[in-house]
């Protein structure tokens, strides 16, 4: 089997994260797929990937590979988009991941747009809040609030935003207003969960001085589209990026409280790091379509 296959292979059963799942959409029994692995980690005498009956992952050196392998089968459909044409048309796939307040009030109009322009483009948009491992996912591109940690990953910003506490109206003239981080705890807190944490630990930064609040929230979910419309339902208080409710604060919807105080999920004191930015792979020949969307998006949130 040529080595191409193998690595069209590899990134099926990466992205599926099981090699049934890899089988089914290539066309290839289990047995197969189990055997045509274990021949291409005999031929480079490293083990790509940890397996176990319920879950796989990549080892290091499968992180390598498979790195190689989408930047190897990127610049390929492009040679032959290149070669097909006789120009580098912009056309293809476009997989992007965002949080579902950011994705539908911002991100979506944006794509419908960008292919008015290019209609040989494909976009394919995933809502949720989770952190994307995007060498594992398949995704082009994730838009996410807060600083950069994996530095094999280039991120650029496409929006400043901080943290803010907000409720309805109607919910603090019947609670009371919150005058200082204590007084949460007399409140009824809707809170996030991601990757499994219940993110019920606030950190308020008030000239320098750190205030860290552990809450028993009313409401989890790991939606943040969720807590933003328990919170106009009058649920309680919330903690959101001020971008997504920007429209509820113009319209009197919603109202900030403790606005004297940096806010944020975590110990961090950067502005940065509520900021929205658009995250990627760092890639020698990216796909024509990548670079242009991207552009376009910090052209549109430029406008802003």
């Amino acid at each position: 089997m040529d080595k191409f296959s193998d690595m069209t292979l590899f990134i099926s059963i990466v992205k599926n994260q099981g090699m049934a799942a890899a089988g089914r959409e290539l066309g290839l029994s289990p047995a197969t797929v189990t055997a045509r692995l274990q021949a291409l980690e005999d031929r480079y005498g490293v083990k790509l990937l940890n397996r176990s009956t319920r879950h796989i992952s990549l080892t290091e050196s499968g992180a390598l590979y498979h790195q190689a392998c989408l930047e190897i089968i990127h610049s390929v459909k492009e040679t032959e988009n290149l070669l097909q044409t006789g120009s580098q048309e912009v056309r293809g796939t476009l997989k992007i991941s965002a949080p579902r307040d950011i994705g539908k009030q911002y991100i979506s109009p944006i794509i419908s747009a960008f292919c008015e322009r290019y209609p040989d483009v494909v976009p394919y948009l995933y809502l949720d809040d989770k952190l994307t491992n995007l060498a594992e996912s398949g995704i082009d591109i994730v838009i996410r609030y807060g600083e950069l940690a994996d530095s094999n990953l280039i991120s650029r910003k496409l929006a400043p935003s901080r943290r803010v506490l907000c409720a309805t109206p109607e919910y603090l003239a019947n609670k009371g207003t919150p005058v200082t981080p204590q007084d949460l705890a007399d409140h009824h807190c809707l809170a996030m969960i991601r990757s499994n944490e219940e993110l019920k630990t606030w950190h308020f930064t008030d000239d320098n001085q750190q205030t860290v609040i552990t809450l028993v929230p009313k409401r989890f979910s790991d939606d943040g589209e969720v807590i933003r419309q328990w919170a106009l339902d009058g649920a309680g208080i919330a903690l959101k990026s001020i971008l997504d409710i920007q429209h509820d604060i113009q319209e009197q919807r919603l109202v900030t409280v403790l606005d004297g105080y940096m806010k944020n999920f975590n110990a961090s004191t950067s502005s940065a790091s509520a900021d929205l930015n658009v995250i990627y792979q760092s890639r020698q020949y990216q796909p024509k379509r990548l670079r242009l969307f991207i552009e376009f998006l910090l052209e549109r949130f430029g406008e802003r």
